[in-house]
């Protein structure tokens, strides 16, 4: 006769299996990277949107990712790939996995941009490993939304086509829903993976 599981014990198998799936899909080749094509593409869309154009013209880089799929009931997951550039070129290749615990139902996919102000926090984020602080949120409920970002955590606001974000220790981030219903979008959390462009 086959043990009964309890609620706790399937609530922990469905995160350790979580885990195990973003860390696999994060590490290793199957999470297929966003093209550059794809990357500038992407860009051009938040051009067109909220105060970016006037703070991307005070940026040294951004990382911009096209697609974040994200999905989760108590427990989620997302993950995506994106391209960083400094000074107009392409510098190098991220990779972004997340795992949350907390309310949360459905699931969305949702383009984001980071700029980032000056090189110090460019070479911040370029380093290595790059995690946004566990209060970092990020609300998209219609077109657009935007959120200023810092290392630490972020504020964020819903809205429109219209979202202006600010600098908070020089970084700005800007989120845009392609799909999907959630009920909670946070970027607390997120852990980038950079990987600089073969010379």
């Amino acid at each position: 006769m086959a043990k009964q599981l309890t609620g706790d014990q399937i609530m922990k198998r469905q995160l350790i299996t979580l885990m195990a799936l973003i860390l696999m899909l994060a590490g290793t080749s199957a999470y297929a990277a966003a093209s550059a094509e794809k990357c500038r593409s992407t860009m051009d869309k938040f051009k067109q949107l909220g105060n970016v154009p006037e703070l991307l013209a005070q940026s040294y880089g951004y990382a911009v990712l096209p697609t974040i799929g994200k999905g989760g009931i108590g427990i989620g997951g997302a993950g995506g790939t994106g391209c960083v550039f400094a000074g107009g070129k392409h510098t190098g290749n991220v990779s972004m996995g997340q795992i949350t615990i907390g309310w949360q139902l459905g699931g969305q996919s949702y383009s984001q941009l980071i700029l980032f102000k000056n090189s110090d926090v460019y070479n911040d984020f370029t380093k290595g490993q790059f995690e946004f602080g566990a209060d970092a949120t990020a609300v998209a409920l219609t077109y657009g939304a935007q959120a200023g970002a810092s290392t630490k955590g972020a504020s964020a606001s819903a809205g429109d086509t219209k979202g202006i974000a600010a600098w908070k220790r020089g970084m700005a981030v800007y989120t845009l829903i392609k799909g999907g219903l959630m009920y909670e979008a946070s970027i607390g959390g997120q852990k980038f993976n950079f990987k600089p462009l073969v010379k």
